[in-house]
Order: C-alpha cells, then structure tokens, then sequence
C-alpha cells in the first residue's frame, strides 16, 4: 500500500531539532514558522501530503503562517484535547485509504499507531529523513536548471 499522509506531532519534532529556530522558544511562533517552512519544501520533495499537529490550547496563531491546504495541512488541538488524540484518531481513520506515517518522540503515541496498524518514525529519523531528501531536492532542481541554462547557451 503507498503512504498518502504523514503525520507529525509537532512540538514533538521541534523539541528533537534545535537548529530550527536557534534561541526561539520551542512553542513560539518562530519556531513554528520555521518548522512549517521545513515541512513545505519536504512536502514538495517527497510528494506524500503531510498533516502538521500542535498542541493548541493557548497557542497563539500568526498572521505570518501559511493556510492549511491538501499538500500540508496545519491544525492546532483545542481545549480538552490534545495533538497526540488528534493524530492517532487521523491515523485510525487515514489507514482505509493507505500506509501513514506518524512522526513523533512519544513512544505509547507511536505504540497506540502501531497498533492500529500505521507506521511510525521517532523524530531524529524523520530529521535524517528530511535532510537527505531536500539534499536530493535541491540537487535535482540544481541539476534541471543547469541543463535549461545550456539550451539557452546552445542557441
């Protein structure tokens, strides 16, 4: 079966990666910022939509965050509830269309995923995970641009 989302936790995954935002608080919108940034370029790289989840309660929102859209999908939990309930909810439900991937440091989230049959990464290998694909990204894009500028030379 292919993969049709991932799902990140994630204050989860800005705890794991220090180099985002360095001297930002980790629930700042900053932070955030720069995390759906990350998200955006990898989202594009890899193709597989991507559901982005933060605990909410108390978050302030910025006018500066994209909107949510079908190839990544911002949400923020609300009062009660949590990002974690969220996310294994969505991957019970997203398992009938196809293989999730839920990224997050918090074991029993990842055990109660597993347990509805979705497939799981702790942080740091999704970060790995990340890096190497926009390396490859940019690579690709470096190398088309360089075959486009030598067709305009040739003329």
């Amino acid at each position: 079966m292919a993969l049709v989302r991932i799902l990140v936790d994630g204050y989860s995954l800005l705890h794991a990666w220090p180099e985002l935002a360095p001297g930002k608080a980790r629930h700042s919108p900053a932070a955030r910022e720069e995390l759906i940034q990350i998200l955006i370029r990898y989202q594009d790289a890899c193709g597989t939509p991507v559901t982005v989840v933060f605990d909410g309660a108390g978050s302030k929102r910025t006018v500066a965050e994209p909107a949510s859209n079908k190839a990544l999908e911002i949400l923020y939990s609300h009062a009660n509830q949590t990002a974690d309930q969220m996310i294994e909810r969505a991957a019970h439900l997203f398992k009938a269309y196809g293989e999730v991937l839920v990224v997050t440091n918090d074991s029993a989230e990842r055990d109660t995923v597993s347990g509805v049959g979705g497939m799981t990464s702790n942080c740091d290998n999704f970060i790995h995970t990340i890096r190497d694909a926009l390396s490859e990204f940019d690579r690709a894009v470096r190398h088309h641009n360089e075959k486009e500028r030598a067709k305009f030379r040739a003329r």
